[in-house]
C-alpha cells in the first residue's frame, strides 16, 4: 500500500489527537493551588499584622470602687439550747454588718430591732456542737447574713462579720 501524502489539515488533526490535554496556566488545578496559596498568604500577613503591631495607648479605666460601711450590731447573750443533764451553756456574740454604701445603713438602723430579733430566736436554737470548728462558724456568718437580709428586704448586707464569740 502506497502511503497518501499528509496534507497541513491531516497533520493538524493528527497533532491534536496526539497531544495530551492542555496543561496550559490557566488550567483547573493551577487555579485551585493559585487561589490556596493566595488565601495563605493574606491569612499569614494578617495575623502577622495583628501579632506584632503594638497596641494603640490608651488611658487606663481606674474602678471607682466604693469602700464598704460598718455598722455595729449590739452585743447578743443567750443561752444556747441543750438537754436536761448538760449544765447551762452561754454565747455571746459582738457582731458587724458590712454594707455596700451608706445609703443602706438608715434602713438597717431603722430596722434594727427586726434583726435582734432574728438574731436571738436563731442563736437560742443552737447547740455548742453546732458552733464547733471553723464549719460551724461559716454555717453561722451564712445564716446570719440570710436572716439579716430577709429582714431588710429589698436591700441587702454584704457579710456578717464577727468581732467576738465566746460559748461559756
Amino acid at each position: 500500500m502506497a502511503s497518501r501524502p499528509k496534507t497541513a489539515e491531516a497533520e493538524a488533526e493528527a497533532g491534536d489527537e496526539s497531544a495530551s490535554p492542555s496543561k496550559g496556566l490557566f488550567s483547573r488545578r493551577n487555579i485551585i493551588i493559585g487561589g490556596a496559596g493566595a488565601v495563605v498568604l493574606i491569612g499569614g500577613g494578617t495575623g502577622a499584622y495583628f501579632m506584632m503591631r503594638k497596641p494603640a495607648e490608651t488611658a487606663p479605666v481606674v474602678a471607682q470602687v466604693k469602700p464598704p460601711v460598718f455598722v455595729d450590731v449590739p452585743e447578743v447573750l443567750v443561752n444556747l439550747s441543750t438537754t436536761a443533764n448538760e449544765r447551762t451553756q452561754y454565747l455571746k456574740v459582738k457582731i458587724v454588718l458590712e454594707l455596700p454604701d451608706a445609703t443602706v445603713t438608715p434602713q438597717v438602723q431603722s430596722t434594727m430591732p427586726r434583726v435582734m430579733d432574728a438574731f436571738q430566736t436563731y442563736l437560742r436554737e443552737l447547740r455548742p456542737s453546732d458552733l464547733d470548728g471553723s464549719a460551724g462558724l461559716y454555717r453561722l456568718k451564712e445564716e446570719l447574713t440570710r436572716r439579716v437580709n430577709v429582714a431588710i428586704a429589698p436591700s441587702r448586707i454584704n457579710a456578717v462579720l464577727f468581732k467576738e464569740i465566746v460559748v461559756q
